[in-house]
């Protein structure tokens, strides 16, 4: 009935009882329209009425479409808060609440992240040890170790007791962000206060190697034996992967040598290093003959040992190669990961097949979904090879439901393309992405804003122009002394 018109009024007459319904309830939406429903959501309301739509929300569901919309972050904590607000048989998990504070923190909007915290805690759920290294490694990552030192040693105050476990947590966090003298005067400090393991001098350990200062590394693991501590095959094996990261061929097969005379185990972690680190170096023939010979002693690669020989092959210019080795292990029973697929993708790029690489692409997906990485391997050769179009199609399909959304590299690798042919659509697509990244939580250099902006300008778009510093302006985005 039309909702303008005059209803109706029944008086006399008793309303005929319903026919049995013949019409089948309505299909669950599957998780890719869901997730697009959610990312074309212009506002609250329309977001709201969306989740509505959909009757039956569980935990798992709402993590899956957290990591589907991180690189999102805005839309993705807008749809946390909106399913937390107005979804009455919901209740958000303590691993939703762990996705938020991720993405909050990744935004460097701080005062969002300490306000899931409290709202964590005040429901129970938290924070957990997990909780504060996953907020220690975003304040890390954004240049403020000493911030995550001090929020580490404040977790009590949240109701999170420090331990041996959360501190070792934080060693890594900072070694793998290459502070390892950092992490190192922290270890001296309260080794004696969280009764530090062998976890933690591998961990130290690891850190120098990371920097390749194997010889740091190795005074780490004499420490480690005066202390009482006995060390580990991954003690050994994070020396071993240490010298090859270093560049130390020689002494790195030495070492190994040494492990198998003192007859320290050897397991697959170490052949793996052995065959990477040969490959890397470009001696291929090695790579493959320490592969063999693991075969020989009883140790069966894993698919990361086969990740390692493909990528010595492509790494040499023998794709080809490399695919007869990604055959052999299919006809094996292993399954390749997304780490397998990205090293072939790459190859190939690599020798200007990119429509082979797109096939692997699609492949990909028969295993594993393919990962940000893959994408942006594709778009930047695709680039590199003047395709933009292909590029661009590419990255549609990154937007268009595929399991990850386009990250800040990917709108470099795209925005610095759109400058080559130097021609007006580009650089209005250009503007296009600048606003799309901005609107999705990324803040580009100082350099590219400029470059966009100067581009614009050149090429008579000066209203786009200035539409860009209206709205970048409203987002606090702008750098301080631009000026237009």
């Amino acid at each position: 009935m039309n909702q303008s018109s005059k209803p109706f009024k029944l008086t006399n007459f008793k309303t005929p009882p319903k026919p049995p319904s013949t019409t089948s309830p309505q299909p669950p939406l599957d998780l890719t329209t869901i997730t697009n429903l959610i990312l074309k959501a212009e506002n609250q309301d329309s977001l709201t009425q969306t989740l509505h739509s959909i009757s039956e929300w569980t935990p798992h569901l709402v993590q899956t479409i957290l990591k589907r919309i991180w690189n999102h972050g805005p839309k993705a904590l807008l749809f946390f808060d909106a399913l937390d607000m107005n979804h009455r048989s919901y209740r958000h998990s303590a691993a939703a609440f762990d996705h938020a504070i991720d993405i909050a923190a990744r935004l460097q909007d701080y005062k969002a992240t300490w306000t899931l915290v409290s709202k964590m805690r005040s429901r129970k759920l938290g924070p957990t040890p997990k909780t504060f290294a996953i907020i220690t490694e975003r304040y890390v990552s954004a240049g403020k170790a000493d911030k995550a030192v001090k929020i580490f040693l404040s977790m009590h105050e949240h109701g999170c007791q420090q331990d041996l476990h959360s501190f070792n947590t934080l060693l890594d966090i900072l070694c793998k962000s290459k502070r390892a003298e950092m992490a190192y005067k922290l270890f001296k400090i309260f080794r004696g206060r969280f009764r530090a393991d062998v976890i933690s001098y591998n961990i130290i350990a690891n850190g120098f190697c990371l920097k390749k200062q194997t010889p740091r590394a190795m005074e780490v693991m004499r420490e480690l034996v005066d202390r009482g501590l006995e060390p580990t095959l991954t003690t050994y094996n994070i020396l071993l992967k240490g010298f090859f990261r270093g560049g130390q061929i020689r002494e790195g097969w030495e070492f190994f040598l040494e492990m198998k005379k003192r007859k320290i185990e050897i397991d697959v972690v170490s052949y793996t290093t052995l065959v990477h680190g040969f490959g890397i170096a470009g001696e291929v023939e090695k790579s493959r003959k320490v592969f063999d010979e693991m075969i020989g002693a009883g140790v069966l690669p894993s698919v990361a040992t086969y990740n390692a020989l493909i990528q010595s092959l492509c790494k040499k210019d023998c794709v080809e190669n490399a695919l007869l080795v990604f055959d052999e292990m299919l006809k094996k029973g292993y399954v390749p990961n997304a780490t397998t697929y990205n090293v072939i993708i790459r190859g190939l790029c690599h020798a200007e097949k990119l429509d082979t690489a797109i096939e692997y692409m699609d492949k990909m997906r028969q295993d594993c979904e393919p990962v940000i990485q893959t994408f942006n391997v594709v778009i930047r050769y695709c680039c590199d090879g003047g395709e933009i179009e292909k590029a661009l199609e590419v990255f549609e399909k990154m937007n268009g439901g595929e399991n990850c959304l386009p990250n800040l590299d990917t709108y470099n690798i795209l925005i610095g393309a759109m400058f080559v042919r130097k021609n007006a659509d580009d650089l209005l697509t250009a503007g296009k992405l600048l606003v799309e990244m901005v609107d999705r939580g990324f803040l580009p250099r100082k350099f590219t804003f400029n470059r966009v902006l100067n581009g614009l300008m050149l090429t008579g778009n000066q209203g786009f122009a200035k539409e860009i510093l209206r709205v970048q302006s409203k987002c606090g985005r702008l750098p301080r002394n631009f000026r237009l």
